[in-house]
């Protein structure tokens, strides 16, 4: 496998609010150019114009997106790799977008708990699918899969489905990740912890969450260093990650 190289050109999904705007922040001042996607276009529009005025030699373009709609991943996605050739091509995705809405199971809301399901697990294998078609016909590239550290354990009350999906991703990107081995397309798994963000913004403050500002730079730092997988913010999570998978479920249960 050659060096790893910079990547220039970075596709966010779930780019308008939260982790995924603020990723964009992040590259955008390392001077990498964006392709963001999201449902809300508004919101990428003022979020490129605010890019822009603060790095104006990169290039961000934007496009309308719903991951539920798998034919419009595979269209989007293979739409900027199209684009971006100029620029020497599409080398890193962040599957990013994602619901935190379900409710317990049985509690008659199948609802909420399906478009978690299908935003979360089905919306990312859509990504990954398109993504690494990409990377596949180029030799090479980067896929990040942004998963959560609820994925460790089972959750209770309206993290299951949530956390059933995160493990989902992570166990995708891992398969990805063995059949791509001694390739020169890397595919990394990130688990944020606590990390404040429109997500969870009604949850109150706990002695563990950060801000999204310092979330996300540990959260870039990770990615550009492309290993495996990473836990962030590293303290306290690589520790809190090795005890939630031998801890008693009703202790794992209590930190929901």
């Amino acid at each position: 496998m050659s060096a790893r190289p910079t990547r220039r050109n970075i596709l966010i999904t779930g780019a308008s609010s939260g982790l995924g705007e603020q990723m964009a922040r992040e590259f955008a001042r390392r001077g990498r150019n964006l392709a963001l996607c999201a449902r809300r276009t508004d919101r990428l529009e003022k979020l490129r114009a605010e890019l822009l005025e603060r790095n104006p030699r990169i290039t961000v373009s934007l496009k309308a997106l719903d991951v539920t709609d798998t034919d419009a991943v595979f269209e989007v996605f293979r739409s900027f790799a199209v684009e971006f050739e100029e620029h020497g091509g599409l080398d890193r995705v962040i599957v990013n977008a994602g619901l935190g809405k379900g409710q317990p199971l049985g509690s008659g809301r199948f609802d909420a708990n399906l478009q978690t399901a299908q935003t979360n697990f089905i919306g990312a294998l859509a990504q990954f699918e398109a993504a690494l078609e990409t990377f596949r016909a180029r030799g090479s590239g980067h896929l990040v899969a942004i998963s959560s550290m609820s994925a460790m354990r089972g959750m209770p009350r309206n993290l299951t489905t949530y956390a059933a999906t995160k493990a989902g991703v992570a166990t995708l990107a891992e398969g990805a990740r063995a059949d791509l081995l001694g390739t020169d397309i890397v595919v990394s798994t990130i688990y944020p912890g606590y990390i404040r963000s429109e997500m969870n913004e009604k949850v109150k403050n706990t002695p563990l969450i950060v801000s999204t500002e310092k979330g996300v730079a540990a959260m870039v730092a990770a990615i550009e260093k492309e290993k495996a997988s990473a836990k962030v913010p590293a303290w306290p999570w690589v520790p809190m990650g090795l005890l939630m998978r031998v801890l008693p479920l009703p202790v794992v249960a209590r930190m929901a």
